[in-house]
């Protein structure tokens, strides 16, 4: 049979001519053992399709005339994969489209079933919990993925309403909805020339005037931070601009455009996008089934350099952090677990990187050398009397050090626990100075708290009558102490360098371990494309 072409017809007409298509008459066993073959064919690569269809007798969801709502739900939904940053070429709408126009046989039936089905759960994983893997990039982000069932999902569709079903696949909370806003927003900034010239020139601040002032007032106006105006001074108005910019930006909010303010207002529209599409990716990661992450859960955001409560979505606490320096080895990992306790006059194990490569060296420059850590062996105290330190490596150092309690323990007076395999944490610091930095990567991967004891009240709220008191008390006995939450709290610690904001304002954060660079160039190698929209 020939077929003239439908592969540019529009939805309506592509569910009426497929459906001629497939009332073609043919011997009915020849149909079925055609179609079931290449249908087995399809399927020997992919255990849960083939449970899928092996559980449905081989029967079609596809390709039958009733399938045609089916078939419009799936090709609308890959059509608009640009609209969630995926790339709409991994999906390929047209060759699903020109396979179901040419299925004129029961083979050639059985393999666009099987290609709709593969199609369909590429983009549902894609949309729903990510495209990339990130672990495989970065070995750091040890985000276990919500990736759903293949059966699952295909018998998810089979049960409502197709559209309703494609539509519910991304993920629902705000912060993905904001993002998906703000990129159809940028590729409409992107379509209509940017936001003009970069600034050229040095420090600007109140009171200078010229060229670069003008510049940089017709720039924020651009980006929507300051109502359009015409002067060549830097007057109250561009210094408040200026400062708004940084706070959105996570910079110093001085008011003053330095190198560093104008670095990042210089920024091209297209990075920006790249970083939100790069966010939406990331909101996926975190897609289950509750869209609010947990009634109350906390957050770490590392590029941003805060933590946060947050309860029933609304931020109820936040504070300042320290996390990771660079390199990899000492940057804080992306990862998700449950806070279980916290522990009050913590002692300090010293992990073992840091043990033979910072204070080994000093014992053996003088054996009274780190005389703050207790030397352990098999958890049990050691004295040092008459130990040699020299005649040890980094490889054979048999012993542990121990920090105990105390005003200068490195962990402060609490630590808040959710046990991991990357022995990471929350704690206090008796380093406090870290904390007025802008940029503040400085630890060895665990995230140091600005305000530990107001963290440590508010978790203690819902169990203790008078928090602060419970606390100090057991502070005071100088005795490390664990208590346990009564109600465990959900820690996501994340590295969003774009966020939309409760008041629904767009931030961005500096890539300061360097990850968006590799998730980007994976995301271009896998087909995603930046767009551009002219209005």
């Amino acid at each position: 049979m020939t077929i003239f072409s439908f592969r540019r017809l529009p939805l309506s007409l592509l569910a009426l001519a497929l459906t001629l298509t497939l009332l073609i008459p043919a011997p009915a066993s020849a149909l079925v053992t055609a179609f079931r073959q290449a249908i087995a064919e399809g399927v020997a690569a992919e255990d849960g399709l083939a449970e899928f269809y092996r559980g449905r007798a081989f029967e079609p969801i596809w390709t039958r005339t009733e399938d045609a709502d089916r078939r419009n739900a799936l090709l609308t939904a890959l059509e608009g994969a640009a609209d969630h940053g995926l790339p709409v070429s991994r999906y390929d709408p047209d060759t699903l489209r020109a396979a179901f126009m040419d299925a004129d046989n029961a083979y050639a039936r059985g393999q666009a079933e099987i290609l709709a089905s593969t199609m369909f759960l590429a983009y549902a994983r894609d949309v729903q919990s990510g495209m990339l893997e990130p672990g495989d990039i970065i070995p750091v982000i040890a985000r276990e993925l919500p990736r759903r069932d293949p059966t699952d999902l295909l018998t998810g569709l089979m049960q409502g309403d197709p559209h309703d079903f494609m539509r519910a696949l991304p993920p629902a909370h705000p912060e993905y909805v904001n993002l998906q806003r703000r990129m159809m927003e940028m590729e409409r900034v992107i379509g209509n020339g940017g936001w003009g010239e970069p600034v050229r020139g040095g420090r600007l601040e109140l009171g200078a005037r010229g060229p670069a002032v003008v510049a940089l007032r017709d720039r924020l106006i651009a980006m929507g931070y300051m109502d359009r105006s015409a002067t060549a001074v830097y007057d109250a108005e561009l210094q408040a601009a200026v400062q708004l910019f940084q706070v959105r930006h996570g910079l110093e909010a001085d008011g003053v455009a330095g190198t560093g303010t104008l670095a990042e207002i210089n920024v091209a529209p297209e990075q920006r996008l790249r970083q939100i599409i790069l966010g939406m990716e990331r909101q996926r990661w975190l897609n289950w089934e509750d869209p609010n992450r947990g009634d109350r859960h906390i957050l770490v955001n590392i590029p941003d350099f805060h933590a946060f409560v947050i309860d029933d979505e609304e931020v109820s606490f936040s504070t300042r952090v320290v996390v990771g320096a660079s390199p990899e080895d000492r940057a804080t990992p992306e990862f998700s677990d449950v806070m279980e306790h916290m522990v009050i006059n913590p002692s300090w194990y010293v992990p073992r990187s840091i043990t033979v490569n910072e204070y080994l060296p000093q014992m053996q420059a003088n054996p009274g050398g780190a005389a703050q850590m207790e030397l352990m062996r098999g958890g049990r105290p050691v004295s040092r009397t008459g130990i040699d330190f020299t005649q040890y490596t980094r490889r054979n150092f048999p012993f542990d050090l121990r920090q105990p309690p105390g005003p200068n323990n490195a962990l402060g007076r609490v630590k808040f626990m959710f046990p991991n395999r990357h022995n990471i944490y929350l704690h206090d610091t008796p380093t406090r100075s870290l904390f007025e930095r802008e940029s503040r990567a400085f630890s060895h991967g665990c995230v140091r708290v600005q305000r530990p004891l107001e963290l440590a009240y508010l978790l203690l709220a819902r169990q203790e009558a008078s928090p602060q008191s419970y606390f100090d008390s057991i502070l005071s006995s100088g005795q490390e102490t664990q208590v346990d939450l009564a109600t465990q709290i959900p820690v996501h610690i994340v590295y969003w360098t774009s966020f939309v904001d409760q008041d629904g304002a767009l931030h961005f954060r500096r890539d300061v371990y360097d990850r968006d660079a590799r998730l980007w160039r994976a995301m271009e190698e896998a087909g995603v494309e930046l767009r551009s929209v002219s209005s």
